[in-house]
């Protein structure tokens, strides 16, 4: 069964969207391509399909699923064990076994990683090879067929990516087609949702002006006037909806963004300040001591030799 809060477009295929707006693609430093050594960052260019365990996406790094962020890529998680709770464009809720989380490029997402979970991630770069879902979806599966068919494509990718055979490119983008078949059908077969109500679509809104301008520095007052609501307001449906107080995303959003950059890039310390905003290296310094314990140099230190 499916989610019965998230939105299921009819009927589901667009091929290649554009996911991140144009300015959160202009905010995004370039980077060097992923190693297997390495975990996959949000903002990393992704030359061709990959599947990792939950744990080796990210290496000892889990704030890099749990902190609310944004990703260049589709990625598609496969709990096998465990439970707990993931926030997919501003609503949060309850996860557990032989779920199917799917989340395009440039939509928000949190993923609690607690010490019992386990599955599989699908990184899935946002070039239209697969047709996918346009929106944030989440899908229970009960029935043992499906769980296997899910099980048994991730299993053939892994293998692939494994044995490095020739064609090895065709091969990952006709097994990730056959993934986004059985997605789709199973979405198509819960059939469509009862509608939201004003207050989840208002987050919503606010998650994709987000997504698009939480590097921009703009005063919480600007996002609520972009929705036509007060301050107060949007801080209470936020609250509601995803556990969090709208500024409490934003806060996460920057977090994630600055560790990122000081983990995989060379950018100057200032130069990572104005990128996310921030009037002043001084003022960027303050927020990582606050939020992350230390000033940037030392972060970027501390990143570098894990």
């Amino acid at each position: 069964m499916t989610d019965k809060n998230l939105h299921i477009p009819s009927f589901m295929t667009k091929s290649g969207m554009g996911g991140m707006s144009g300015a959160a693609r202009k905010l995004a430093a370039p980077v060097a391509a992923p190693s297997p050594s390495r975990p996959v960052l949000a903002d990393q260019p992704l030359p061709q399909i990959r599947v990792e365990t939950l744990a080796g996406l990210t290496k000892g790094a889990p704030w890099m699923l749990e902190q609310l962020h944004v990703r260049s890529h589709h990625i598609l998680l496969w709990t096998t064990r465990g439970q707990g709770r993931v926030l997919l464009h501003g609503l949060r809720r309850g996860f557990g076994a032989h779920n199917a989380i799917f989340v395009p490029a440039g939509k928000l997402l949190s993923f609690e990683l607690g010490l019992q979970v386990q599955g599989l991630a699908m990184l899935i770069p946002d070039d239209g090879r697969v047709t996918l879902p346009d929106r944030a979806q989440h899908l229970r599966l009960q029935d043992g067929t499906e769980q296997a068919e899910f099980t048994a494509i991730l299993d053939a990718l892994r293998r692939e990516l494994h044995d490095k055979r020739p064609f090895m490119a065709e091969a990952l983008n006709a097994h990730a087609r056959l993934l986004s078949v059985a997605l789709r059908r199973d979405l198509q077969e819960a059939g469509p949702p009862p509608p939201t109500r004003a207050s989840e679509r208002i987050v919503r809104r606010f998650c994709d002006i987000l997504a698009a301008e939480y590097t921009s520095g703009r005063p919480m007052a600007w996002y609520a006037d972009q929705l036509e609501i007060t301050p107060t307001h949007l801080t209470r449906v936020c609250r509601q909806a995803a556990g969090l107080t709208a500024a409490e995303m934003l806060s996460q959003m920057t977090q994630h963004r600055a560790r990122s950059l000081l983990l995989d890039s060379d950018l100057p310390i200032k130069r990572v300040a104005d990128s996310l905003g921030f009037g002043s290296a001084a003022y960027f310094t303050r927020f990582c001591q606050q939020h992350f314990g230390a000033a940037p140099s030392q972060v970027r230190k501390q990143a570098h030799g894990r």
